[in-house]
């Protein structure tokens, strides 16, 4: 399966922000959705965290792989300007030496607010 391609605004958004909120679902098919700190690769995001093993978000990642990732935030200024970007796909449990973390591969996406003018392209 090929990447999902992130236009320029969108990776350097994911890649500037460290707060997302991921919703998993139980087997019996009831939503959790809880805030982790996050890095962007270009493609994936990767999270960790105190005690993840023993967290609902890992036992129902481990049961059902399929998430949904928001990250948003409100841009500077004096006006009302809500941005972020929504995605969609599968999470995978990971391990290496410095421990257990969750890769997130992006399958869909939704994005608000990234637009950026031609004067702020031009910076």
């Amino acid at each position: 399966m090929t990447a999902l391609k992130f236009s320029e605004e969108e990776a350097e958004y994911l890649a500037s922000q460290k707060l997302a909120r991921i919703a998993t679902v139980s087997r019996d098919g009831s939503p959790h959705v809880v805030p982790v700190t996050y890095e962007f690769d270009g493609e994936s995001l990767y999270f960790s965290g105190w005690n993840l093993k023993e967290s609902l978000k890992f036992r129902n990642i481990q049961q059902n792989g399929r998430v949904a990732v928001v990250i948003d935030d409100l841009a500077g200024g004096t006006r009302w300007s809500p941005r972020g970007i929504e995605l969609r796909g599968s999470a995978e449990i990971m391990e290496d030496q410095g421990g257990v973390y969750v890769k997130v591969k992006p399958v869909r996406k939704s994005a608000w607010g990234l637009e950026r003018s031609e004067e702020e392209r031009e910076k």
